[in-house]
């Protein structure tokens, strides 16, 4: 096997043989970090030495054998040595019995729920997610979120630490709570996803890794939890947002607009599969945000040129999302629908209403907007100015040489 195809089997196996340690032994962040250690090994033997016949099995037992040696170190200094020594590897978890139903694909879901814990802070729930389930490393997450490793290390050690204070239970959140608990996870998803396809600093506009991490396990979801149209509508939702990434930018790195991309270089098998994805969910109901989001999308993808884009319908999406989720984000782009449909005017009155929302009026994408509605209506002195400030306030390199460069273009 290539070492590009022992990564992805590592990644796929990873939350399988960490929910196994931590159904049989709990320690949460101790299990953690010996699944690591033996995902580590594997990755330096297994491209040479080739993949064992039960490479599940032969995970499980190297991190087992370095969960007890850490335990009995842990419960030395606490004179307990005894209690960890009459510890063993049931031998079941390498050759379980036929009339037991496996528990990975359970026990990934269950650590999706206990990774985005609302215990957890938001950057936390997605280093956590990143490392106990995406299977990276903290050095590459770290470098993901342009942070040094020492940060990324305290934040994940944080995070497992709370995990095991709050004494949260290794198993499926009561029935009553479920629900939630799976908005949670697939906010941290959708979080994930945005910072790989538009990130928020640094000299890359994109972090392909990222993006492709939460398709991966969104995928995951959505095979553990197939009937949730919500599920269903973010995977369409990234599926249709992805296939355009290779036009999102020119030869040399330069952001270039949807407006302006080249439609052909879209990936066509993404869009099929994102529209035939969010055609299926819609009528399940009931409506959530990510299946209308990606109804959005769809509309996009599927105008044969920019010029062709249906805007009154993408409108009356946007109003119908409005009325589920009044976010300052979803009426940015409301504004520029309506702007798009019935007038520049109109969507720089909407942006007026935004002014006063702290929560948004400082973002770079609100100058941004404004800046291009009013090079819309005319006013290049404006939309000028607007476009500079957005770009002095963007976090990205990309995006400010974009903004910059639309200035330019007005003086």
């Amino acid at each position: 096997m290539t070492p590009g195809g022992v990564e992805d089997l590592l990644r796929e196996l990873a939350p399988q043989v960490l929910g196994a340690l931590v159904r049989r032994y709990g320690h949460f962040d101790t299990a953690e970090d010996a699944v690591q250690e033996a995902l580590l090994a594997a990755s330096r033997q297994w491209p040479a030495e080739g993949v064992p016949d039960s490479p599940r099995g032969w995970l499980i037992t190297v991190a087992a054998r370095r969960l007890t040696d850490l335990l009995r170190a842990e419960q030395a200094r606490r004179r307990r040595e005894d209690v960890v020594a009459a510890w063993r590897l049931p031998e079941e978890w390498l050759a379980p019995p036929a009339d037991r139903p496996p528990q990975s694909a359970d026990d990934t879901l269950v650590l999706l729920f206990m990774c985005c814990h609302p215990s957890l802070s938001p950057a936390s729930q997605i280093a956590l997610t990143l490392r106990a389930v995406g299977g990276l490393t903290t050095a590459e997450i770290a470098r993901a979120f342009l942070v040094p490793e020492p940060t990324m290390t305290r934040r994940i050690t944080r995070a497992k630490r709370q995990i095991r204070e709050s004494g949260i239970p290794f198993g499926l959140p009561p029935a009553a709570e479920r629900a939630e608990r799976l908005r949670a996870v697939l906010h941290v998803l959708y979080l994930i996803f945005n910072e790989g396809y538009a990130s928020t600093s640094g000299p890359r506009l994109r972090r392909d890794e990222l993006s492709a991490e939460a398709i991966r396990l969104t995928r995951v979801v959505r095979r553990l939890v197939p009937d949730d149209p919500e599920v269903t509508g973010l995977l369409a939702l990234m599926l249709l947002t992805d296939a355009r990434r290779p036009a999102r930018t020119s030869p040399d790195g330069a952001l270039v607009p949807m407006a302006e991309q080249d439609r052909g270089r879209w990936d066509a098998g993404l869009v099929a599969e994102g529209v035939a994805l969010v055609s299926e969910a819609l009528p399940r109901g009931p409506t959530g945000p990510y299946q209308l989001q990606a109804a959005i999308a769809a509309v996009h993808d599927e105008a044969p040129s920019a010029a062709e884009t249906d805007w009154p319908q993408i409108v009356a999406l946007y109003e119908v999302l409005l009325r589920i989720s009044d976010t300052p984000v979803v009426r940015l782009n409301h504004a520029v629908a309506v702007a798009m449909a019935r007038g520049p005017h109109e969507g720089l009155e909407l942006l007026g209403e935004l002014a006063a929302d702290e929560r948004i009026a400082g973002d770079h994408r609100t100058h941004a907007v404004r800046a291009h509605l009013l090079e819309m209506a005319g006013d290049r002195k404006a939309a000028r100015e607007a476009y500079e400030e957005a770009a002095r306030r963007a976090g990205s390199l990309p995006q400010q040489r974009y903004l910059n460069g639309r200035a330019a273009r007005l003086e």
